[in-house]
């Protein structure tokens, strides 16, 4: 349905609305937006996507924003997803000069798009989520700018293009996606066939990523006088041993993606806490956050078996140990007064290159010129919802660079902003040719 001529088309747009992109972004990046507070950051988009003239925009109950741009013909709807929320900036003297708020642009030193351990000088712009992933908002909402332009020239468009700016991304639940798919589409009568994801990958395509849990182990002893220490059992002595079991028996005997895609599982014990938290006083509670990483095939349960195991050898070691392991809990608080519980889950997931998705979206990229590459993140994504729980196909694509998210040197090339506005559009087209069956849910 479309020839050389659209795709060279739409490279030629991005081209002219790079500039009101960029823009948009710096707006954007201007506007604080910490998990939870997203309200100005939601207005911000809110009032772009007016202004641009999306047929549909909609504020759901918990914050999220969807806009949509209604083909003239039947299609499927492909979802475009950006999480408005982000970490925080931390201290400010460490941004190098820039103001994490500030989205200042400069020509400076950035990692190459082809390969991240070289650089180059090139026109970037910098702050807070420019890579995580403000930038991302601005090269998908604007690739939904070139179809309403060439549907504008007389451009048949099928199917329906969503864009969704959702909150909560970053406290650990996917709560703002996961709600807003389980109670918002049905409430609006909308479904969607597959999903495209604006978090890093450097202008590739990115097939997945290893799920992420959050467990609490917490070891028990009894309190007594400091100046006595003996008269009580020290709830951190008793967590030694399980931290060393982790460490030498635990972390090298995770499972291995067996097609070598996805890196190990892994666990990492990155909070230690105790109770009562006094100086004179022997603690009674050691709580342990740990962040484990799992792989296909694993399960909430089963990864915290291996947990389990370390507490009932740690038991049979030393008749005082006593120890509860649990997954943790997760209330996120919306600017709107919604509350949404759950857990701190993330499921993982992969889709195969051979599958039509896919397929679709690496003839998109050829379509507007650039290459076609693979990868898979370390970090988990909004995709764990999609792809993960929904198992609808699902990809990740943008010209935001993974090692600078959540650093102070958080940054977006210009260069390739324009390239993901082209690409993500691109994708959208082929995308909508395809037929039902070729959304076939995922298999993992």
């Amino acid at each position: 349905m479309y020839d050389e001529k659209t795709y060279k088309l739409v490279n030629q747009l991005a081209a002219e609305m790079k500039d009101d992109c960029v823009k948009f972004i710096q707006k954007m990046i201007q506007t604080p937006s910490v998990s939870g507070t997203e309200e100005n950051m939601a207005n911000v988009v809110i009032a772009e996507l007016e202004k641009l003239g999306y047929d549909e925009v909609y504020r759901d109950k918990y914050g999220n924003v969807i806009g949509i741009i209604k083909g003239d013909e039947p299609g499927p709807t492909i979802m475009y997803n950006s999480h408005m929320d982000h970490v925080d900036p931390g201290d400010p003297n460490n941004w190098q000069g820039y103001d994490p708020y500030g989205g200042q642009i400069d020509v400076c030193d950035v990692a190459c798009l082809d390969d991240n351990t070289k650089t180059e000088k090139a026109e970037c712009i910098h702050g807070r989520a420019a890579s995580d992933v403000k930038s991302g908002h601005g090269f998908q909402i604007y690739a939904g700018a070139i179809l309403l332009k060439l549907r504008e020239m007389g451009y048949k468009i099928k199917g329906n293009f969503m864009y969704t700016g959702v909150v909560h991304e970053e406290s650990g639940q996917n709560a703002g996606t996961r709600n807003m798919i389980k109670h918002t589409f049905p409430e609006k009568g909308w479904d969607f066939d597959a999903m495209v994801s604006s978090e890093a990958t450097s202008l590739k395509l990115y097939l997945g990523h290893r799920g992420r849990i959050e467990y609490l182990l917490t070891t028990y002893g009894r309190t007594a006088h400091g100046s006595c220490p003996q008269n009580g059992i020290n709830a951190i002595y008793k967590a030694l041993p399980v931290i060393q079991k982790i460490r030498d028996d635990v972390i090298p005997n995770l499972p291995k993606d067996p097609e070598g895609e996805l890196e190990q599982a892994s666990i990492s014990l990155n909070i230690i806490e105790c109770s009562p938290g006094a100086l004179s006083i022997v603690p009674d509670k050691c709580m342990m956050s740990f962040d484990r990483r799992t792989m296909m095939g694993e399960t909430v349960e089963s990864a915290m078996e291996i947990l389990q195991k370390v507490i009932d050898e740690c038991a049979a070691e030393d008749p005082e140990f006593k120890a509860t392991v649990e997954m943790k809990p997760d209330v996120d608080h919306c600017y709107t007064g919604e509350v949404m519980s759950g857990y701190k889950f993330t499921e993982g997931w992969k889709i195969k290159k051979d599958h039509p998705f896919t397929q679709a979206c690496a003839r998109a990229l050829e379509d507007v010129g650039q290459p076609v590459q693979y990868g898979y993140w370390s970090f988990a994504t909004d995709c764990a919802v999609t792809a993960g729980y929904y198992k609808k196909p699902t990809i990740g694509y943008s010209g935001m660079q993974e090692l600078y998210a959540h650093t102070p040197y958080d940054k977006c090339r210009i260069d390739a902003i324009e390239k993901a506005m082209a690409g993500n559009a691109a994708i959208y087209l082929e995308a909508s040719q395809l037929d039902k069956e070729d959304f076939k849910k995922l298999e993992f």
